[in-house]
This record gives structure tokens, C-alpha cells and sequence, in this order.
């Protein structure tokens, strides 16, 4: 009964919990009173079990079965009456921060963040959860060991599980961050202990002797803590367009039969950049096009027979069958991208061109594209027009801060803007930066169009050992003067960077060496305190909201779609 009170109530406050609770008190009292009669007692023993079965199944969805409970005190007694067990070994169930909702309820997801997170938010893996829950059964002195995803160590998962434990007193011991799973399945899974109590001794890492290890699952240096959404990186990073249905979608040939039969058509029709773009084509040259009515009304976007005539065939028959309640866009303007980012577009109306990061992508390497696309969700759009900053976001030192702090799609990196751009603390650019940037830029270019080559095949060269060719050693050759001109942009001309092939959890690359990397994180999540106190200081925070900034309401405001951010 209690349990079923916790998940009812999740969402409305310990108030609401308190009154519930009490309005079963006298029920529960007159049930276990001896003075009262048989019948009457039984009577309300049943009604409190009914009022118990519906608060645990509250919002369950129709395909579970009704919610059991397990109550460990008053199963094990006697481990509890000395603190609890002494050690807890596990292999949880994985489950994605966005569907756990959908799979399980919105009302239990909420009872796992207000009862076992102690109200801290985000798209946490379900693993995140039985990582704190164990921690609530151990005495001190205990420890923990269980297996994980490797995004235990990753963006909100990291944040909602592994940094709180740490805050909390928690050591990390001993962990491998990222292993193939053993079976056949292609995963890769985390294995974590923790202790309760400080660790008198070295930690394990990876196999390896570490002096301690982070919430982050790397070794642990000088400078630790979160790192803080900075104003001055607000609103110049943007997931593109999500389109959200392949009917909008059209082949070179579609796109230009209907420019051909009526001119109007091109004020709809444009070309659609995606990811195997960026990563695959020499040129970056969008491979589709998409129709794309933006935010026209119905009488609006009519005015365009043959592109309507397409989007009603193809679009609005998967989309008018969804919940109109939980997805009143999609319904009832299925016509439109499901979110077509104004915000994004308003912020690069005025330049020619922009640099485009793939999302999903082991290269995190920004490149130079023309403006009057329609950017993928599977983009990142930065709004800079610059050599400067192609060269910051190109360098070693923004790609190791970045998938630092990313989470992972199988062994590619997930390139977030709020984790891995609005935190990066960027330094004064210096026109050092942008000559080498930019022939950095004209080189590579040049290179990849020579060997008809894209983006991932070009720097799978580059991180081959085994790659000795002209024009690649001189590419290798501008990424150290470029990581160089950065460094001294930051100040920073002491740092031996020590380029070279080096073992990193993506494998060998041609970095900076793992000294080096150490000093530079340690060095920029410094910096990005320092930013964000200064910040603070001058009243960007709300640092009652968990210092986040207080963002722009969205020009298009729709229920968030799982597994879309």
C-alpha cells in the first residue's frame, strides 16, 4: 500500500503522498483493532487492498500484468537490522531512458525519479536506477558490483546514477568502462564495483592501476564535478529538423519532375542534408530532397497541388492514426516536419554558409555547408561562418571535451549539443587559428575529392598506423599545428601535447597523448567553472533549477516523441 501511494502520487508532491496516506490511516487502524468485529475488520482489510491494487497499478500500462511489490526489510529482517547486505552483485535490466515511460508507465518512471533519484531528472537508462537503488540496501562499508551499459558513464544516465553516488560518499574502485559483451549479441557493456566507504587503496581501471577512477569512468585527476551549460555557448548549436516520415522524402529525380511541371513547386521543395551525407559523399552534397510546407496552414500549404497530393498519399495515413492527445501535432497538422526548428533557421538567416557535425559518428569533425538546406535530425548545425571556429571545433582538444562527455549508438559517438558544445569553454580566437584552419579546410577538401573519399574513409587514414601516403601525413601534419594554435589560443603554450597513435576507448588515433589529455580536461572543466561561477555572478542561472539556464520558450511547442530529442 505504501509503494502503490509512492507511484500514484510521483508526480504531485510529498504533500499529496502525506494525504494519501492518511486518508488509509483509519481504515488500517480500525483493520488491526482486536475490539472490533470480525466481519468489520475483513471488510476494511478489503477495501484497503483494493485501494492498494489500484495505486499500484496506477498508470500501468494494458499490456503488463498488475505490479507486484518486494519489501527487502521485511523480507530479510536480519540483514537490515545490521545496515543492510554486505555486498550486492547484478546484471540489471537494460531499458532506454525515453522509453521507460512507454514500456512501464509514466507513473512508476515518475516514482523511480522522485523515490530512488531524490528527485534528480533526465533521460536515464533504467540501469541508472538499480545502480542507486542498490545503493540504498547496502550497509556501510558494503559494496556493490553490476553490470551496466556503457552508458552508466554517459550524459544524463551519468548524471542521474554514477554522480550522485559520488557525491554521496560513493568510490569507485575498480571498473572496466566499455568491454564487447561475451555472448553473441554486438554490445558493449560497463562492469562497475563501488564501495561505500572511502577506498584506502589504488583503483583498477580497464586492468590497469589508477589512482582513483570518476563518475565518467576514466581516471580521475585534479579537477572533477559537472560540467555546467554555459550563456555564452546558448542557442548556436541545433539539432536539425526532424522530419519525422520518409513520405516527405524525395529522389533528384522526383524533386526535379515537379520543379519542371510547375516552377511554384521549388518554393516547397528543397534539398534534405542527412548524416551519410556528411560522413560518406566527398562533397557533402545532399544525396535527396524534402518537401517542406515549414509552419504553412492547411489553405496554405493546398496552394501547392502536387506536393500536398504527396505528403496526403504518404504522410498523413501513417500520422492520423496516432494519439491525438499525446501528439496533437502530428494528428492534426500532419502536413508539417514534426519539428522543424525555427529556432534553427533564425539563427543562420543571415549567413552563406554553416558548419554541420554528424550526430551519430566516430569523427566528431565539423565541416563547412551551404546554407538554404534542409538539415537532418541526424545533424548538428553550429551557426558560425568563420575559419576560427571551424578550426576550435575541429581540433583535438574540442574532440576529446566532446566524447568525453557524449554518450554513445553502439561505437559511434552521440554527438549532443547540450553536453558537448553549450559546455565547451571556448577560448579567445586568434587569427593563428583561422589561417591554419583554413588550410586545414582547402587541403582536406581538395584530398577527398582527389581520392573520392568521404569524411569516415578519410580519417579511418589518418588513425591507420599503417597510412603513409603524401597527402595524408600533410592532413595529420595541419591537426597538430591547428591543436598547437588552439592550445596557445587558450593560453596554454606549456603543454607538451605529445601527437602520436595512441590506444583511446574508439581505438588507436592519431592524438594528443594520454598526459596530455588528462592536463587538458583537467584544465578546460577548470575553465568551464570558472565561466560558469562568473555567469552566476552576473544572474545567467537559475540556480534554483539545478543551475540551468532558463531557455527561450520554442517557437513550436509539441509533446516530446520517444526516442527523439
Amino acid at each position: 500500500m505504501i509503494i502503490g501511494a509512492a507511484i500514484s502520487t510521483s508526480s504531485q508532491g510529498e504533500e499529496a503522498l502525506e494525504r494519501r496516506l492518511l486518508s488509509a490511516a483509519d481504515d488500517v487502524t480500525a483493520a488491526l483493532d482486536p475490539e472490533r468485529k470480525e466481519s468489520d475488520r475483513k471488510v476494511r482489510l478489503e477495501s484497503l487492498h483494493w485501494d492498494a491494487v489500484e495505486w499500484l497499478n496506477s498508470g500501468r500500462p494494458a499490456m503488463l500484468e498488475d505490479r507486484l511489490t518486494f519489501q527487502w526489510p521485511l523480507e530479510f529482517p536480519e540483514v537490515f537490522q545490521r545496515g543492510g547486505f554486505d555486498a550486492i552483485v547484478g546484471n540489471p535490466p537494460f531499458q532506454g531512458g525515453k522509453k521507460i515511460s512507454g514500456a512501464l508507465g509514466t507513473d512508476y518512471r515518475e516514482h523511480l525519479v522522485e523515490h530512488i533519484a531524490s528527485g534528480t531528472r533526465g533521460n536515464a537508462d533504467l540501469v541508472a536506477y538499480f545502480f542507486l537503488r542498490a545503493a540504498q540496501l547496502v550497509r556501510p562499508g558494503g559494496t556493490i558490483g553490476l553490470l551496466a551499459t556503457n552508458t552508466i558513464s554517459q550524459g544524463d544516465t551519468r548524471e542521474v546514477g554514477l554522480d550522485q553516488l559520488d557525491a554521496d560518499g560513493w568510490t569507485i574502485p575498480r571498473a572496466w568502462k566499455s568491454r564487447p559483451w561475451p555472448g553473441e549479441a554486438g554490445l558493449e557493456v560497463a562492469q562497475v564495483w563501488l564501495c561505500r566507504d572511502d577506498w584506502k587503496s589504488s583503483a583498477n581501471l580497464d586492468g590497469l592501476n589508477v589512482v582513483a577512477i570518476s563518475p565518467l569512468l576514466d581516471p580521475r585527476s585534479r579537477a572533477s564535478g559537472p560540467a555546467y551549460q554555459l550563456n555564452a555557448n546558448a542557442e548556436q548549436a541545433f539539432i536539425g529538423s526532424i522530419v519525422l516520415g520518409m513520405g516527405f522524402v524525395l529522389t533528384p529525380e522526383e524533386a526535379r519532375a515537379l520543379i519542371d511541371k510547375n516552377s511554384r513547386n521549388g518554393d516547397v521543395i528543397r534539398r534534405y542534408l542527412n548524416g551519410e551525407d556528411l560522413n560518406s559523399s566527398p562533397s557533402q552534397a545532399p544525396s535527396r530532397w524534402v518537401i517542406d510546407f515549414d509552419e504553412m496552414t492547411e489553405d496554405e500549404a493546398r496552394k501547392y497541388p502536387d506536393c500536398w497530393n504527396i505528403v496526403d498519399e504518404r504522410v498523413r495515413p501513417e500520422r492520423v492514426v496516432k494519439d491525438a492527445e499525446k501528439y496533437p501535432r502530428m494528428v492534426n497538422e500532419w502536413w508539417k516536419f514534426w519539428n522543424s526548428r525555427p529556432g534553427l533557421y533564425g539563427a543562420i538567416s543571415a549567413l552563406d554558409r554553416v558548419l554541420v557535425i554528424t550526430r551519430h559518428t566516430k569523427t566528431v569533425t565539423p565541416l563547412f555547408v551551404q546554407t538554404g538546406l534542409v538539415y537532418s535530425d541526424a545533424t548538428v548545425v553550429l551557426s558560425y561562418d568563420d575559419d576560427a571556429h571551424f578550426g576550435l571545433l575541429s581540433s583535438t582538444l574540442h574532440w576529446w571535451w566532446a566524447v568525453t562527455r557524449a554518450s554513445t549508438l553502439e561505437t559511434r559517438i552521440r554527438y549532443n549539443p547540450t553536453d558537448c558544445f553549450e559546455t565547451f569553454p571556448q577560448p579567445k580566437l586568434t587569427d593563428r587559428v583561422a589561417r591554419v584552419a583554413k588550410a586545414l579546410d582547402e587541403h582536406r577538401r581538395a584530398l577527398m575529392l582527389e581520392r573520392n573519399e568521404g569524411l569516415t574513409k578519410t580519417y579511418n587514414r589518418v588513425h591507420n598506423p599503417d597510412e603513409g601516403a603524401a597527402d595524408i601525413e600533410e592532413l595529420r601534419g595541419l591537426h597538430v599545428a591547428l591543436d598547437h594554435a588552439v592550445a596557445a589560443a587558450y593560453g596554454w603554450d606549456d603543454l607538451d601535447l605529445d601527437h602520436g597513435f595512441h590506444e583511446t576507448p574508439p581505438g588507436i588515433r592519431y592524438t594528443i597523448g594520454p598526459v596530455a589529455r588528462v592536463e587538458v580536461l583537467d584544465r578546460q572543466l577548470e575553465l568551464n567553472h570558472e565561466r560558469y561561477a562568473t555567469e552566476v555572478a552576473d544572474g545567467l542561472h537559475d540556480t534554483k533549477k539545478g543551475g540551468k539556464r532558463t531557455r527561450k520558450a520554442a517557437v513550436v511547442d509539441q509533446q516530446p516523441l520517444e526516442g527523439i530529442s
